[in-house]
This record gives structure tokens, C-alpha cells and sequence, in this order.
């Protein structure tokens, strides 16, 4: 098939101003707090936070951004995707480790038992109310936890797996990490069979587990993951606007025919931003470097573009670390910045 390409002669009314940066940092958290200092930065200067937009080639990519967010109480909106923390499947997820961590969260409990093939909302009252009444005494941590879960040998057949999966991650030798990986195992068939989309799913769970590796404590996990947008000013800052003043996280295709002061582009790595998939086909190809163009040029004064070194892709089970083929040939058009390492 032969291929058309329109050259375009580019412009700017603009004089002066920075030129784009290219942001490397070492991991995917890095990133995330690069944003998040930079946003601190511009809001101090006068920015107003929706003249602020972060911009991501698919919704997933915005999940480690939104936990620092929350934590340094930036409020945001997100457009072409849900929250990190709204999506079904990662609720799922979460509430067996919330059970784990706390098992009188009859909400959690709820959730996961309405999980199991056969079971409906009356038999997961029963079982939650013998939980509560006669089984639990005290701490759920350490030894006790594993006798806690022991107990549970004489229930219906259909939920013998759901017991056998909270006694085995209730370990508190057992990082966050391994425990969502154990409950990814028992979680799949369920995941398929509930979403028609899983597919689509899946690389959000992939996202959350690779967020969990971070975590040495499932307590602090849990109370990031509990943390909500604040609905007012950043913290310690001052506001001088409308209270309804949010940074702005939407995908690349959200964001068409919009401008914003300071853009970020994150994840502009090969693998992430053009994916895997787009390198089958030059049409596909063709459309992820249409997006990076309406994604660059979406800034009026200030544009970052930044990528982790090192991320780990459980589909292909390879190390990306190779900035975006769409960076090439930018050259002394861009300032190039390498972040430390955290100490």
C-alpha cells in the first residue's frame, strides 16, 4: 500500500519563551514526583492549576501520577479515562487486601464474596455476620492472623478458594507486591468473566501491581490507596482563584483542540508511547506519531516531556528503556534533563 505523507511548514506567533525539555527519569515514581514538584513550582509562580494539563497515551499511565498527587493534596480531574481508584477491577483488587488488613471491612468482604461463582448477596450476609460474630478476636496481625484464617475449613465448597487464598497472603512476610501477584492468580478467571473488555483491563492491573513493588507495608499501601482528591487549594498554598480549580490529567485523544500554559507529556518510552501493538502496522504507527504531534502541540508556554529508564512489561517480559522514536531528531530544539537517583 502506498503511503501519503503532508508536509506541514510549522510557525509560532510567539516570540521568545523556553524551549521544550526532555525529563529522563531513573523509575516510573521519579517521574510521577517530577511532575508533581514541577506543578508545585508553576502554582507558587502564579499558574492556576487549569492552566496546568498532563497528557498520557492511555489512561493507565496516569495511575502512579495520581497516588503522588493525592499525597501532596493537588487537586485534579481526569478526562478520557476513570481514576486509578474508580475503576472496578482495581476495587476488586484492593478489597482483598483491605480484608487482609482489616477483616471487620464488611464492604470489602461484601465485594470479594459477591465475586465467587454462586454466591449471591444473602449467603455473603450469612458467612460476613459469622465472620463478625463468632470468629474474630482481636489483631489480625502476625500468628494470629494465620490461625484466624485457619478456622476456615467449613464453609460451601464454592468459597473453600476464597478462604484458602485470605489464609495464605495474610502472612505478614509477605510483601504487597506477592500478595497482589497471589490474588492476580485466583482474581483472573473471575476478571474474564465479568468484564467483556478484560483485555483492555488488564494492563491496569499490570499497572497496580508494578505501584505495589514500591511498598514494603500493606498498611501504608492501604492509606495511599484510601487517600481522595481534595475538592480545595493545594495544601500550603494560598488560593487566588475559582475554587473550582483542578490540574488537568486526560489522554492524548481528550485533549484535541485544547491548550494549556504547561504541558506534560509522560511515558513517551518505546513500548508505552508508540505500544508495542502500533509496531504491526504503518498505519498504526502513523496514528501514534499524529497523537504525539496534537500532544506537543498543545502548549502555549511551557512543554515537558519526560519518560522512566527502567519499567518492567509484564506482557512482553521485557525492560523498556528506550526513550520514544518520536524524540529522535529533536536535537538542540530541546533541553535534555537526567533526574538523581532518590537517596
Amino acid at each position: 500500500m502506498q503511503r501519503h505523507k503532508f508536509s506541514k511548514a510549522l510557525f509560532s506567533n510567539r516570540a521568545g519563551g523556553s524551549i521544550p525539555s526532555i525529563i529522563a527519569a531513573p523509575t516510573e515514581n521519579l517521574q510521577s514526583k517530577f511532575v508533581v514538584q514541577r506543578v508545585l513550582e508553576l502554582r507558587e509562580e502564579g499558574i492556576p492549576l487549569t492552566d496546568i494539563a498532563v497528557l498520557f497515551r492511555s489512561s493507565y499511565h496516569a495511575f502512579d501520577l495520581e497516588i503522588e498527587l493525592n499525597k501532596a493534596g493537588i487537586p485534579y480531574v481526569k478526562f478520557g479515562g476513570f481514576k486509578f481508584m474508580e475503576t472496578a477491577h482495581i476495587k476488586d483488587i484492593v478489597s482483598y487486601l483491605k480484608v487482609v488488613g482489616n477483616p471487620r471491612d464488611i464492604v470489602a468482604w461484601n465485594r470479594i464474596m459477591l465475586l465467587v461463582d454462586g454466591v449471591g448477596p444473602r449467603t455473603a450476609e450469612k458467612v460476613i455476620g459469622d465472620i463478625l460474630q463468632r470468629k474474630i478476636n482481636g489483631s489480625s496481625g502476625g500468628e494470629q492472623s494465620r490461625r484466624f484464617w485457619a478456622t476456615y475449613n467449613d464453609y460451601p465448597e464454592k468459597l473453600t478458594d476464597l478462604f484458602a487464598l485470605m489464609k495464605k497472603i495474610a502472612s505478614d512476610e509477605i510483601p504487597p507486591a506477592d500478595k497482589v501477584g497471589i490474588i492476580l492468580r485466583h482474581y483472573t478467571p473471575q476478571f474474564k468473566h465479568k468484564y467483556d473488555d478484560y483485555r483492555k483491563r488488564q494492563k491496569d492491573l499490570e499497572m497496580f501491581q508494578t505501584i505495589c513493588e514500591r511498598y514494603k507495608s500493606l498498611n501504608t499501601l492501604l492509606s495511599d490507596m484510601a487517600l481522595e482528591p481534595p475538592n480545595e487549594s493545594v495544601s500550603d498554598i494560598t488560593p487566588t482563584g475559582s475554587e473550582d480549580e483542578f490540574l488537568i490529567l486526560s489522554t492524548i485523544h481528550s485533549a484535541k483542540g485544547l491548550e494549556w500554559h504547561t504541558v506534560f507529556i509522560i511515558y513517551c518510552l518505546e513500548g508505552r508511547f508508540p505500544s508495542h501493538r502500533s509496531a504491526e502496522s504503518d498505519e498504526e504507527m502513523d496514528e501514534e506519531r499524529r497523537l504525539m504531534y496534537v500532544a506537543c502541540t498543545r502548549a502555549k508556554e511551557n512543554l515537558h516531556i519526560t519518560y522512566p529508564m527502567n519499567v518492567y512489561d509484564r506482557e512482553s517480559g521485557l525492560i523498556l528503556s528506550k526513550p520514544s522514536r518520536f524524540l529522535k531528531g529533536l536535537g538542540k530544539h530541546t533541553e535534555k534533563w537526567i533526574l538523581d537517583e532518590e537517596e
